[in-house]
């Protein structure tokens, strides 16, 4: 019996150090199974947040990303698919503003109703960019990220402001003189022309579905 001593030893470390095995296996498991599910919980969440994405949401990331206007120009393609690059100043509820860079000789201020973008031309950094959070992309109280297009261009009615319209079927220039829920009244005009009765060429009432884009 005094024999067995050593064997029982050497038996009970045998049985200590699978069992040390054992438990370190299913720890490992574990681990690398919540890791697992940490992971794929992280990227269902990821596809929901993108899935609430709006091309607004869009934009405003990445103006917040060019500090709020003061950065890269953004390259816009309008329904119909004419081309126009923008230099933003400002974004509302459902329309961008800025500068229109690629005209000469003189820019020419301009409004893009967001349900007039065909597209929008990003660089590869561009993309990342304007996939990030948008949570405070706007700034808390900007008060133009409230305004709706139809405000604008009641503004614009109120200020007697000659504006040009490019429309999906055409352009005209005139003078706001009213607006609606969804759509504008226009007295079309000459250029650079006060809007008198006697130079009003027509009247016309334009749906704002049809407005690709407002040149000021």
């Amino acid at each position: 019996m005094d024999n067995l001593g050593p064997v029982t030893a050497v038996v009970d470390t045998v049985l200590h150090m699978r069992w040390d095995n054992l438990f370190d296996d299913l720890e490992s498991q574990l681990e690398s199974g919540l890791t697992a599910e940490d992971l794929d919980l992280q990227a269902e969440e990821e596809r929901l947040r993108l899935g609430r994405l709006s091309v607004r949401d869009r934009l405003a990331a990445l103006l917040a990303a060019d500090s709020w206007g003061s950065g890269s120009d953004i390259r816009v393609l309008l329904n119909g698919g004419e081309a126009i690059t923008v230099h933003p100043a400002a974004l509302g509820k459902d329309w961008l503003s800025g500068d229109v860079v690629d005209e000469t000789p003189t820019r020419h201020q301009c409004i893009v109703p967001i349900a007039a973008v065909g597209g929008i031309v990003l660089q590869p950094a561009q993309v990342a960019a304007s996939l990030s959070g948008v949570e405070s992309a706007v700034p808390t109280g900007e008060l133009s990220a409230r305004l709706s297009l139809a405000f604008v261009l009641r503004d614009l009615c109120r200020r007697r402001q000659g504006v040009e319209l490019d429309l999906v079927d055409g352009s005209v220039h005139g003078t706001i003189d009213r607006v609606g829920r969804d759509h504008l009244d226009i007295a079309v005009h000459e250029r650079g022309t006060p809007r008198r009765e006697s130079a009003v060429q027509q009247h016309r009432l334009v749906p704002f579905a049809q407005l690709r884009l407002i040149r000021i």
